[in-house]
């Protein structure tokens, strides 16, 4: 036996393995080379007249349109008004589903009692909701928020449930053969082993309150980046259209960043592999 371990030492390297030193800049610049050479492609394009640039403007006339937005004010209203409305229908909607989820997932009696329902309002298209919650809530910032907080809420449960349903049930013995108390079992073996697939549920959540909150603000919203659509859509300005998408995409991209920058520390403890270019 002592010889195989010696053997198996002498296979490993002599000096330790540095681990690569990432540069920040150098990841973001290499992200923006793809989207920009679509921009590139899509600009050329126009000016080749291979499509009708009235009905999909090329790059340089959005871009001139979001200017314009920004030199009145009015791009930061929206951008404001959106986001106001996404960050309060994730908080209450990642909340909800955590301690949902967190009940059914733990509790099999509760799971079968609620689970069902629960997966059948999930399947209901966001667009169903809205006439209900305008009755209910009118047509306000508290039906919009509700209605982000609905799109939030299932992704993040399904995470919370699915996590809790497969954590390896030898580690959960473990816990109990040191007689770790029910708090104890949660915070040292339940907590770590759902977290990663919570935050990657989080983030889903936060993807879809993005989306859920354009149908949000087709509830009489006069502020917005969804009323910038809609505004764009009946007066027939294509490039205010796509200067609204491209904000969302700018700004969905930016909260998703920070939430995966917030919740990064809490994964620190993970020895995972990671392919480094």
């Amino acid at each position: 036996m002592t010889e195989v371990v010696e053997e198996r030492l002498a296979l490993l390297p002599s000096h330790p393995v540095k681990a690569k030193r990432s540069w920040p800049m150098a990841g973001i610049a290499l992200s923006m080379v793809f989207p920009l050479g679509l921009l590139l492609i899509w600009e050329a394009a126009a000016y080749a007249g291979l499509f009708n640039s009235r009905l999909l403007p090329p790059p340089s006339r959005v871009l001139a349109t979001l200017s314009g937005l920004a030199a009145s004010g009015e791009l930061a209203l929206h951008i404001w008004a959106t986001t106001v409305r996404v960050a309060l229908g994730f908080v209450f909607g990642a909340l909800a589903a955590t301690v949902i989820g967190a009940i059914v997932g733990y509790l099999a009696t509760i799971r079968r009692l609620v689970d069902p329902t629960l997966q059948a309002l999930r399947a209901i298209p966001s667009i169903a909701w809205v006439p209900l919650f305008i009755l209910w809530f009118g047509i306000f910032e508290t039906s919009k928020v509700v209605l982000i907080a609905v799109g939030v809420f299932f992704p993040v449960y399904l995470g919370v449930v699915g996590a809790l349903l497969s954590v390896d049930r030898k580690i959960v013995e473990v816990g109990r053969i040191f007689r770790l108390s029910g708090f104890d079992l949660v915070r040292r073996i339940l907590l770590p082993a759902v977290l990663p697939t919570f935050i990657i549920s989080l983030r889903a959540g936060l993807g879809l309150g993005w989306m859920f909150v354009v149908a949000a603000e087709f509830m009489g919203a006069s502020e917005g980046l969804g009323y910038l659509l809609v505004d764009g859509q009946q007066l027939g300005k294509p490039d205010q259209v796509m200067a609204a998408i491209l904000v969302f995409a700018i700004v969905g991209k930016l909260t998703d960043s920070l939430l995966v920058a917030v919740t990064t520390p809490f994964l620190r403890w993970q020895d995972n592999f990671r392919r480094e270019a």
